[in-house]
């Protein structure tokens, strides 16, 4: 009788944890089905000049900015928050336990790098994914990408004069189980600042 019960027990244990991997991989799936774009960019500062506030743009800010873009800096960090609005039309939950991205700026890669951040995002609801990226412009400033390079900083801080078109593609992972698996494919979100 005792092993009746131990195996009946076992039997809802395994229900359990395969309905638990089931819902997992339902909102994994979810997650790859959500609808992704561009909301902004916020706590920007280039080279420890804080650009977060457009409206307090100063002209001694602007003029440093430009001095460091056109000197021959070894470095010029680049630190902000890209915040995305995920939107899930699905029927049920979306979510991902991080996720892997690359940002590319007309056509030259800018960085890579991973969050490990949780997101649920109810059915029918919207959600922000900020991404929290830092980098250092100065070794991309090259021969051949250093005219994209100041025009993205430009348009970062918002004094840019030509658009940069911003492709970033994304990696969710998602728990199954207590296994991180991440997503066989990139989603794409492209937008365009400046200009």
């Amino acid at each position: 009788m005792n092993i009746k019960k131990i195996v009946a027990l076992l039997l809802v244990v395994i229900v359990m944890v395969s309905c638990e991997a089931a819902r997992n991989v339902a909102g994994a799936y979810n997650m790859v089905n959500c609808k992704y774009d561009y909301q902004s960019i916020s706590d920007l500062s280039i080279s420890g000049i804080n650009f977060s506030n457009k409206s307090g743009l100063s002209a001694n800010s602007v003029a440093k900015l430009t001095s460091i873009l056109s000197g021959k800096s070894t470095s010029i960090p680049v630190n902000f928050t890209l915040n995305l609005n995920v939107k899930n039309p699905n029927n049920s939950d979306a979510f991902l336990n991080g996720l892997q991205y690359i940002i590319s700026v007309d056509d030259v890669k800018l960085t890579t790098g991973s969050v490990d951040q949780a997101l649920k995002i109810a059915s029918g609801q919207t959600r922000n994914l900020p991404i929290t990226i830092g980098l250092d412009l100065a070794p991309l400033m090259t021969s051949s990408t250093k005219e994209t390079m100041i025009n993205v900083a430009k348009n970062l801080a918002g004094i840019g004069s030509k658009k940069s078109n911003i492709s970033v593609q994304l990696k969710p992972s998602f728990l199954i189980g207590n296994t991180s698996v991440a997503s066989p494919v990139y989603i794409p979100v492209n937008f365009s600042i400046g200009g």
